[in-house]
């Protein structure tokens, strides 16, 4: 019989989570570089070489893959045997004691996104807990753990819905993906359950994004039952659709679909989609009484021999003194270079600026907007000689009931950010004669490396979410939204669906 030591659990989880912010799985890092070898589109075959070049970076220098450091999923096995050895505290306990030390590791400060009172005052925890727990109690005196960190931007891209029991899952599946645009990160992997009830069936899905990526070894021996037929399928008839690395257009945008299935009710058909973006993070763990679980690095030299460097013909543009007229002549899906000062802020700050405005306060004192930039980031603390953490984007849409007053009333001239915009921030882009750039979404280490200093200068008690002032060298991005309101992440999917072979867009 198997005797768990609390400390040991604890230790385990911290150890987990460390890892898991810095290595991406193996399996992940094998089938980005097998896309980036086939990829035709530059602008996704770059995004790729910055999402490689970015994962090295993370395993050579242990910092986060991701400026979004996730929320902690476990699924946790205990063995009907097992047995706790002078245990004072819950397993959700001990996991949440293991997520407070992992994120809270001076050597790899990871950063704490989870707020409580989601519904009120949204107040950060400042730890990361709690974390999500599901539990299942199995034969045996082990103690496994599945144990995932989970980004908000592809989460918040998650869809269910009860079909009807005749009804096409794969039609269902393939018509929500151009709904779910790049904000979830691609290239990933798509998890869905199918089955049970709606709460099983989201479980399912979370679940199967912890399996193994292997279309590849899939495809080459063919399906052997429906699951195995129907994640093919899905599979061919996403990537068709051409949306392509971060939705710039190109011809991977899932590296595997997972499918877990469940007996369902025979009026019912649950189905489930959460996917996973380029910060895929997770691990298995099995405790057995000898003590802290251990983990093996992946060797250097199993990564890609791919460095990314920015193309000679990139644009190098000076933030100090841009004027409309300067921005006026970038194009859609142009590579920049960023030297000079900006501004970063996120929901939060957001929301308060708009507050103040609208009840006639100006902005707070020392910012200024006009004719400047705003990232969307909310970056990891910096540790050793660092100026800043991981600064990687967040998602742009969830500014986009922002852009009219913010374009309007601040002077602002442009915004930085991951993903597409929507129809009415597109317009408030076009009619100000403002741009929509983006950085990669998986990349922030790297990002990372062109921030020279970074100092709050507004909302410091908002922590990541407080308004930074970066000064930036050469820092990559690309010209998602020109000043004629013209969108690569229209233009760039529309062209590679052509380009692949035209299979039709099922109506979201």
């Amino acid at each position: 019989m198997a005797t768990i030591r609390q400390q040991d659990f604890i230790d385990s989880i911290a150890a987990a989570l460390q890892f898991i912010s810095y290595y991406h799985p193996a399996d992940y890092v094998k089938s980005v570089a097998a896309a980036y070898q086939v990829e035709q589109s530059p602008a996704a075959r770059d995004a790729m070489a910055q999402i490689l070049t970015n994962s090295r970076m993370c395993a050579q220098g242990h910092r986060p893959i991701c400026q979004d450091t996730g929320i902690v999923v476990a699924f946790v096995r205990v063995g009907m045997d097992a047995r706790w050895d002078g245990a004072t505290m819950s397993v959700t306990d001990m996991v949440n004691a293991g997520v407070r030390k992992a994120y809270l590791d001076p050597d790899n400060v990871l950063r704490a996104s989870i707020v409580s009172d989601p519904v009120g005052k949204r107040r950060n925890t400042g730890d990361n807990t709690p974390a999500v727990v599901h539990f299942e109690v199995v034969p045996g005196d082990r103690v496994g753990v599945r144990i995932a960190a989970k980004g908000g931007g592809s989460e918040n891209k998650s869809r269910f819905a009860m079909l009807n029991p005749n009804d096409d899952v794969v039609e269902w599946v393939v018509g929500q993906l151009p709904g779910m645009g790049a904000g979830w990160c691609p290239p990933g992997q798509l998890g869905i359950g199918i089955g049970g009830t709606a709460e099983k069936a989201m479980l399912l899905a979370k679940e199967a994004l912890m399996l193994p990526i292997n279309m590849h070894e899939l495809k080459a021996r063919g399906a052997q039952n429906r699951i195995e037929e129907l994640r093919i399928e899905i599979y061919d008839k996403v990537n068709a659709l051409g949306i392509g690395a971060q939705g710039l257009g190109g011809l991977t945008t899932v590296l595997d679909v997972n499918i877990l299935d469940y007996p369902t009710h025979a009026a019912s058909k649950p189905v489930a989609i959460i996917p996973n973006c380029v910060a895929t993070r997770h691990i298995d763990f099995e405790l057995d009484g000898s003590g802290v679980a251990q983990f093996t690095p992946p060797r250097l030299e199993d990564y890609p021999d791919v460095h990314w460097k920015p193309a000679p013909d990139a644009r190098r543009v000076n933030l100090d003194g841009l004027t409309r007229a300067d921005i006026a002549q970038w194009q859609p899906g142009e590579t920049l270079l960023l030297s000079g000062k900006l501004l970063t802020g996120r929901d939060a700050a957001h929301k308060r600026i708009i507050d103040m405005l609208a009840k006639g306060e100006g902005l707070p004192p020392g910012v200024d907007f006009t004719n400047r930039f705003i990232y969307y980031v909310g970056p990891v603390d910096p540790v050793r000689d660092e100026v800043v953490g991981p600064a990687g984007p967040t998602t742009g849409t969830r500014m986009d009931k922002y852009t009219e007053t913010m374009l309007a009333q601040t002077g602002l001239i442009g915004m930085i950010g991951k993903a597409e915009r929507g129809k009415a921030a597109i317009e408030s882009i076009k009619q100000h004669g403002a741009v929509y750039l983006i950085a990669i979404g998986g990349a922030a280490y790297l990002v990372a490396q062109a921030i020279r200093s970074a100092k709050v200068i507004a909302f410091a008690e908002l922590g990541m979410e407080a308004i930074y002032e970066f000064e930036v060298e050469n820092m990559p991005v690309t010209v998602a939204v020109d000043a004629r309101g013209r969108s690569v992440h229209e233009i760039g999917p529309a062209e590679w669906r052509k380009r692949i072979g035209m299979i039709p867009v099922m109506a979201v």
